[in-house]
């Protein structure tokens, strides 16, 4: 039985619709601070759309609308009152593709702070390496952090990404398919970098690659066609799956 203290975010029958599409069915389940849980199924599933809805980044698609509770804490995301902007830094976001700002490195992590009000240079630069250490990217560019994030490279840009998400201490991080555009060296750097992180806060990932969730995740969520078909602890979802459904999508029965 999990612990409510352990759990970071509370799915209750959440569905997400797009106009008349039933995007997302009727979801429950939950996210646990310090652990790991990977988000995985076919293209279509619905894995990034749950995923972006936990901090509402679907809130600009015309036509969505949500039903159901996400509780963070016991408050829920999806009440009309919640300040949107705060809810991000609580809950922060990676994105597949590398999106530094056309900054420097040291401005790109800044700048969540500085837009919550942070002036202090001292104060700022004990974010930025704090931010840039956790992200394993301090040692690589302390001595540029003044030059531009983009001409980093690819997997340098994902964790100056994930630094910048870093720098307001959220305390659930989101990474839709967070290695997907890099190499298998940057990839690794990645995934160790997730092993790390779980220390501090919870760490939800979609991922299509079978192996990369078998190695990160501590729970595994399997969707197809918007709905949870199966949610367990890692180790059982590879090797002893209770739903055919699963067994056939993981050994690649099922596309």
């Amino acid at each position: 039985m999990v612990a409510v203290q352990d759990t970071k975010i509370m799915l209750r029958d959440v569905s997400i619709y797009y106009s008349a599409l039933h995007v997302i069915k009727s979801v429950s389940m939950s996210f646990l601070d310090k652990e790991i849980t990977a988000i995985i199924g076919p293209s279509g599933s619905g894995k990034s759309t749950l995923l972006r809805s936990l901090n509402r980044m679907n809130d600009h698609i015309a036509g969505m609308r949500v039903e159901g509770e996400a509780n963070i804490l016991g408050s829920n995301v999806y009440a009309p009152t919640v300040d949107v902007v705060a809810l991000r830094r609580r809950v922060g976001m990676v994105f597949q593709k590398p999106n530094p700002f056309p900054k420097s490195i040291y401005d790109n992590v800044a700048y969540g702070p500085r837009l919550q009000g942070q002036k202090s240079k001292v104060e700022l630069d004990g974010i930025v390496e704090r931010s840039l250490t956790q992200a394993a990217l301090w040692h690589e560019v302390k001595d540029r952090l003044h030059a531009s994030g983009l001409a980093l490279s690819g997997g340098q840009q994902q964790r100056l990404c994930i630094a910048r998400a870093l720098a307001v201490d959220p305390e659930v991080l989101l990474m839709d398919e967070p290695a997907s555009a890099l190499d298998p060296a940057a990839t690794a750097k990645i995934e160790d970098l997730m092993l790390k992180l779980k220390e501090h806060l919870a760490v939800v990932v979609v991922t299509h690659n079978m192996q990369q969730a078998a190695r990160v995740s501590d729970y595994t969520a399997f969707l197809l066609g918007g709905e949870l078909v199966e949610f367990d602890i890692t180790r059982k979802i590879f090797t002893a799956p209770t739903d055919k459904r699963t067994d056939d999508y993981i050994s690649g029965r099922m596309g």
